[in-house]
């Protein structure tokens, strides 16, 4: 599958994954989604990553979900369960991710690739790009309680109520306007913007950003406040102690 989810290392310490099907609208498999948990762990291996974005090929779609042909011999509410519980395992994986990380979306982000544009920190699109999960007019399935709590903490209520219960979209106007999109521009910037946000990313404290991310994940996921760990590895680190000292000669 390594051919179907790629990575590059850029010099400036911004790593890409890529999802390279576009004739099936980067739609997921099974190995997919271990290849994509792979190529995350490779990242976390290397100490020169510090900022991940995530795109899919082609310039109509980010992810359009998994692979309808996965569902085709599910029977029972077991076989369900297991795929919700396999898919958290991807976006958890997703979001834990200690580095900041951009979803790229040119196109549709659909279903699944809603859940894991919705577990970047950041979401930079192309003018047009449309984000839902109409499975209520397609699979008649549901979304895992986890998800739909990083779809409400990111759009709100209202917003996750029409786009599950009515199957309506989301356009990139509304998506701007309710800070789910950080920015919009035309395809042809694309890149150029996502890049330019991995680079203001990468040159503020690592420290502050894992520890901020963590904290987010635990609240919206968890609905957990315990920090100590948190916040005395932050208080203790050199980053911060560097931070005073440099501070106070000022």
């Amino acid at each position: 599958m390594s051919e179907l989810v790629q990575l590059t290392i850029q010099p400036t310490g911004a790593a890409e994954i890529t999802i390279h099907r576009p004739e099936r609208h980067n739609a997921m498999t099974q190995g997919m989604y271990e290849s994509l948990l792979e190529r995350i762990a490779e990242c976390a291996r290397n100490p020169q990553v510090r900022a991940i974005l995530f795109r899919g090929a082609g310039g109509k779609s980010f992810i359009s979900g998994t692979d309808i042909g996965h569902f085709a011999e599910f029977k029972t509410a077991g076989q369900g369960i297991a795929y919700e519980a396999f898919v958290e395992r991807v976006i958890d994986g997703v979001e834990r991710i200690v580095v900041p990380t951009i979803a790229v979306i040119d196109g549709w982000a659909v279903g699944g690739g809603l859940a894991l544009a919705t577990a970047c920190d950041f979401r930079v699109c192309s003018n047009g790009s449309r984000f839902g999960a109409p499975i209520a007019k397609t699979l008649s399935n549901t979304l895992s309680s986890r998800n739909i709590a990083r779809l409400q903490a990111a759009l709100g209520v209202p917003r996750v109520k029409k786009m599950l219960l009515l199957a309506e979209y989301v356009d990139t106007s509304e998506a701007l306007s309710c800070g789910f999109i950080y920015e919009a521009c035309p395809a042809e910037q694309l890149s150029e913007r996502a890049n330019a946000l991995a680079e203001r990313l990468m040159q503020l404290s690592g420290v502050t950003q894992a520890a901020i991310k963590e904290s987010l994940r635990r609240i919206v996921v968890e609905q957990n406040l315990d920090d100590d760990d948190l916040v005395g590895d932050v208080y203790a680190s050199e980053a911060f102690q560097q931070g005073v000292a440099t501070f106070l000669k000022r």
